[in-house]
């Protein structure tokens, strides 16, 4: 026991009476149940003699009083009760530390305008994409790389493109409107369109001959990482704390 940084010497007995009336600050412990805790049933002591004399030298070493006390009340034909409010070691630890590790600092967040445009402009570069590739489907066949399976790829261009175009205009949309709930409506809807875009992160390689090896293996190699940016760009803008409010707002939580 220590006070203002001063260790007190105390006796085994005072300080277990002090250890039993810590356990329920506030509450009366009565004379038997200190007797009790304090000395087993086949010790043969005057209890009551015993008791004073533990409780008088415990009020001596927190310099406490009977008469006005602070920390010990005797209360008459009932037992003793701890006065002082009660903090343990593990909360002032935890407080401390709390109070001494210093706040991270803020970091910046994008407008979401921003965030919200760049998610528009991805949609629109593969839309874009999509109407080409109808527009000139019959060039297809004229890749050479192409020409053992021409029908295959041209199936899978023209069904692939004709998926994709109501999907990005449906993505444009609900970005432009700044649709709350396109953070929930995303996330199921995100591994068909993963699939998609990864399909079409091929297409440089259908104007190769045009643009070069080099060109085609770097732009493939950027349009392979985009349906990542649209799932982080959709979480930054629409984030999950944000959907469960509008949710709460919905149900009249």
């Amino acid at each position: 026991m220590r006070k203002q940084g001063r260790k007190l010497r105390l006796q085994e007995q005072p300080f277990a009476v002090l250890a039993v009336l810590l356990e329920r600050p506030g509450d009366i412990v009565s004379r038997e149940e200190l007797c009790a805790r304090l000395w087993p049933a086949d010790t043969f002591v005057e209890f009551d003699h015993s008791l004073n004399t533990a409780v008088n030298k415990l009020r001596e070493a927190l310099g406490d009083s009977a008469s006005s006390p602070r920390f010990i009340e005797t209360v008459a034909r009932r037992g003793y009760r701890f006065l002082a409010a009660v903090r343990w070691e593990k909360d002032v630890t935890h407080a401390a530390g709390a109070a001494a590790e210093p706040a991270p600092p803020e970091l910046p967040k994008p407008h979401r305008s921003a965030i919200r445009g760049l998610f528009g402009l991805i949609q629109i570069m593969y839309l874009v994409f999509y109407i080409e590739a109808l527009i000139h489907w019959q060039g297809i066949e004229r890749v050479s790389w192409t020409a053992a399976h021409r029908v295959v790829f041209v199936c899978i261009v023209l069904i692939s493109a004709s998926i994709g175009i109501p999907v990005r205009l449906y993505l444009i949309s609900a970005g432009a409107f700044d649709y709350s709930r396109l953070g929930e409506k995303f996330h199921p809807i995100f591994p068909g369109l993963f699939a998609l875009d990864e399909l079409w992160a091929i297409a440089p390689f259908l104007i190769v001959d045009r643009i070069g090896l080099g060109s085609a293996l770097g732009a493939t190699a950027a349009l392979l990482y985009v349906p990542f940016a649209e799932r982080t760009l959709v979480r930054m803008a629409y984030s999950s704390a944000d959907y469960f409010k509008s949710a709460e707002s919905r149900s009249g939580l």
